[in-house]
Order: C-alpha cells, then structure tokens, then sequence
C-alpha cells in the first residue's frame, strides 16, 4: 500500500505533538525522506509517490513543504484534526513509529548534515546546487542504499 506524503506527514506531526515532541517542518522534510528511504529498501516499495526534491537544505517534499511554511523554523504545534490516514498495516505503522521516534530526537542540522551525505542520493542530484529543486528519482535512493 502506498500513502499520501500529506497523510503521512500529518500523522508524523500528530504523532509528534500527541507525544509532546513537535518538529520542525525542515525535520517533518527529512523524516519524510528518511520513511521514503526505509520503505525503498526493507519493503522494495515507495512509501508514498510525491516527488522529492533536493533543495539547499536537503530533500524536500515540495507540496507538504508548502502547507507548513508559515511556521518557518519553529515547531509546528498545531494540526488541523488529523484523520486516521490508513496505517493499517501494523508492519508499516511500526516501521514509521520507529522512524519518528528515532529521527525527531535529532538536532535538525544534524539531520540536514546526515542527508547531505557526500555520496548520498541528495548530493548526487544537487551537485553544489546545479541541481537545486530537481526531482530526486526513486532509482537514485535505491542506488545509495544498495552501496549502504
């Protein structure tokens, strides 16, 4: 089953503030982008099929980057209701708990510092930013993780 990055970014932010652990949209961007990279490789399957882009401060899901901008840099502490996106599946749902739980416990720049790995997919596609705001394609993650 393959999910909405907005679901599973409001799930994510939910799951964050439920616990009293709210993030900042740069760590939602990376979180997302470490969920993408775990599905790809312990799953063989995209968690969700929104384009990720490598901007200057790492991948970013354009679109769930939009809807959370007016925060800025401070944490989101606020969602609108967030309904059950479906995480059904309890393989899955662990699988992103874990994620959460590991990666907002993170200094944001470190997350940044992480994703920008120098063989990493990220720095592949943004190459000292001649490749700023182009897609990261699916097949570049799955390169990166097969070196992993």
């Amino acid at each position: 089953m393959e999910y909405s990055a907005f679901d599973l970014a409001r799930y994510v932010l939910k799951k964050c503030i439920d616990e009293d652990h709210p993030i900042s949209n740069l760590q939602l961007q990376k979180i997302l982008y470490y969920i993408q990279e775990c599905f790809l490789k312990e799953k063989d399957r995209k968690a969700f099929s929104e384009p990720i882009e490598a901007w200057q401060y790492g991948p970013v899901v354009p679109k769930v980057y939009d809807k959370y901008c007016i925060y800025g840099g401070k944490t989101i502490v606020w969602i609108p209701e967030a309904p059950d996106v479906g995480l059904k599946d309890e393989k899955d749902k662990a699988l992103i708990d874990g994620i959460v739980e590991e990666k907002r416990e993170l200094d944001p720049w470190n997350m940044v510092q992480e994703t920008h790995k120098e063989d990493g997919a990220w720095a592949k596609i943004y190459d000292d930013g001649r490749g700023a705001y182009k897609v990261i394609p699916v097949e570049t993650i799955k390169e990166y993780l097969q070196k992993r």
